[in-house]
């Protein structure tokens, strides 16, 4: 395995698609806001850190992913008390991303393959 890839292909779909979904996550977060708050760049990096691990096959990579995917479900409760308050896009792809990280095929290939 060739080390410091931002994406690798040999993964499988479902971590592949994850992967990019965090870094384009990130850049989202980046551009609408995240850059000017304290929680939006640890948000930013935390995606990119998260994105960087899986890719290089890293269980805390994957470990970081999951929190990444979840945490914005958690801090919608928690400010808005609804976990819908960010619209449906973005709730689709939050969604698309927690159902990727937890695929059986994601879970079974980190179990085995992630140092």
């Amino acid at each position: 395995m060739a080390d410091k890839r931002w994406l690798d292909r040999t993964q499988p779909q479902t971590l592949y698609i994850a992967v990019i979904l965090l870094y384009i996550n990130a850049v989202f977060q980046l551009i609408f806001g995240g850059l000017f708050s304290l929680l939006g760049l640890v948000l930013v990096a935390g995606q990119v850190g998260a994105g960087y691990g899986i890719a290089n096959e890293k269980k805390w990579g994957y470990g970081l992913g999951l929190v990444m995917a979840f945490l914005p479900f958690v801090l919608q409760l928690i400010v808005f008390h609804n976990p819908f308050a960010a619209g449906l896009i973005t709730l689709m792809f939050e969604i698309a991303l927690v159902c990727l990280l937890l695929h059986p095929q994601s879970r079974e290939y980190q179990r085995i393959w992630f140092k």
